[in-house]
């Protein structure tokens, strides 16, 4: 079954939260990839042929989501905030757009070579070698990435940010999983955003 962020756990009102929700999703599905290029060499039974089979449609159809999320909706917002503590994150946010470049020619090389194993079953032992290699590099920069994201660049945008700019980057991720998501705000000024999802 798919798993969609936005249903569970945090919501578009809390966008930092919900993509750091994203990461433990991540962050499994990295370790059904590994469990499989472990057993690359081995005849593939069908537990693994299934958590392989997700994990591949997992990061081949949410993880450029997730990117978009960074680099089209919280990094563009701030880069315009003049506050020391975000300015000093500045400099990481090009780090993290150049793991995301890195990423995505690391995932061509797992989606060739999870693909290869789950048609022909069994990968030869040169084969199985790349796999663990690919899938050995990916989790290791995705480790560094998601700590940077996780304990200096997320909490420092849920301080920055404000209400209303949250809300929009909630929107702009909804729309890019085809959510229905809108917010209604009372008219007192000091009412809470109360998200509805349709």
């Amino acid at each position: 079954m798919p798993i969609h962020i936005g249903q569970k756990d945090h919501n578009f009102t809390e966008p930092t939260a919900l993509l750091s929700d994203c990461h433990r999703r991540i962050e499994m599905f990295l370790g059904w990839l590994e469990a499989a290029a472990k057993a690359g060499d081995q005849n593939l039974n069908a537990e693994t042929a299934r958590a392989l089979t997700s994990a591949l449609r997992y990061f081949r159809e949410a993880a450029p989501k997730h990117t978009a999320d960074e680099e089209k909706s919280l990094f563009p917002r701030l880069r315009q905030i003049q506050q020391p503590d975000v300015q000093s994150a500045l400099g990481k946010l090009e780090d993290l757009e150049q793991d995301h470049r890195r990423a995505a020619d690391l995932h061509a090389e797992v989606e060739r070579l999870g693909a290869l194993y789950l048609s022909k079953e069994c990968l030869t032992k040169a084969e199985a070698e790349s796999f663990r290699t690919a899938v050995s590099s990916l989790i290791g920069m995705y480790r560094e990435h998601i700590t940077v994201e996780d304990q200096f660049i997320f909490p420092i945008a849920a301080r920055a940010l404000s209400r209303p700019e949250q809300i929009s980057i909630g929107m702009e991720m909804a729309a890019r999983r085809n959510v229905n998501f809108t917010v209604e705000i009372a008219h007192s000024p000091k009412a809470d955003v109360k998200p509805r999802q349709q």
